[in-house]
């Protein structure tokens, strides 16, 4: 059988394709002003790499925040849902998801089914999010993807208090007046990150084997951060922004 999944994210638009639990292709575009064209997009690019044509694909479920804009999908499925039917296929062993990307964190508690048991969002404030680094390397005058290796050189643990993006630009400011070095900042801003999404997952029940997803994952300081806050390691997929697509493609084969 096979079977598609669309995560439709609020940046970025993800398809993955999957014969018999295995993953045939995998494509990415802009969500951009346009959801449906973008996930029409990603999907034919999916269908040209696997080689198939869409008639050979026996149902599309979609997933994200976007979810109910592809004209071509056949059912849909919650974010939490996909990422703990995705994340428990990579690992079995899984038992806790964190998934954080552009715009929202999740924590959810699964079984060994990828069932899930608990979950928490937080979805009101960028700070738990990939937003929030966006903001904050502006706010530095850095790279996006300098901010992470940045962080690891830091000597010191400073605290950014400000649990909002607006106000923690305002704090980096002061910061920056104090002669703190780009360095310990890029720390603190990673460590108020990883500050979030700990107490939401401690709201569901941290229980290991913990596995990291979303795009925010490519950050190795924010990685650092959150298991120095879990005190254990986390695993993270290959492609960690494509779990949730996968966990569609699963739900639409089982279905």
């Amino acid at each position: 059988m096979i079977t598609a999944g669309v995560d439709c994210g609020s940046k970025n638009v993800r398809v993955v394709i999957v014969k018999d639990g295995e993953i045939m292709a995998q494509s990415m575009a802009p969500a951009g002003m346009d959801t449906a064209n973008a996930a029409q997009e990603a999907y034919d690019k999916a269908l040209a790499e696997a080689g198939i044509a869409a008639g050979d694909i026996e149902k599309v479920v979609a997933t994200g925040a976007g979810k109910n804009e592809p004209g071509f999908k056949d059912d849909d499925v919650t974010e939490v849902g996909a990422d703990a039917r995705g994340a428990v296929h990579l690992f079995p062993d899984a038992r806790t998801v964190i998934d954080v990307g552009a715009e929202e964190g999740r924590a959810i508690k699964i079984d060994a089914q990828g069932k899930v048991i608990d979950f928490a969002i937080n979805e009101k404030c960028a700070a738990g999010a990939g937003a929030f680094t966006e903001s904050m390397a502006r706010a530095l005058e850095v790279k996006l993807e300098e901010l992470g290796p940045l962080s690891l050189e830091s000597t010191q643990a400073i605290p950014m208090n400000a649990q909002c993006a607006v106000f923690a630009e305002s704090e980096v400011v002061t910061l920056v007046h104090k002669k703190t070095s780009k360095q310990d900042m890029a720390r603190a801003i990673h460590d108020a990150i990883a500050d979030r999404i700990t107490s939401m997952v401690r709201r569901v029940g941290i229980e290991e084997k913990i596995v990291l997803i979303g795009g925010v994952s490519y950050n190795i300081g924010f990685v650092k951060s959150l298991e120095e806050d879990l005190e254990t390691k986390v695993l993270i997929p290959e492609r960690p922004e494509f779990v949730g697509a996968l966990g569609a493609a699963l739900v639409a084969a089982s279905k």
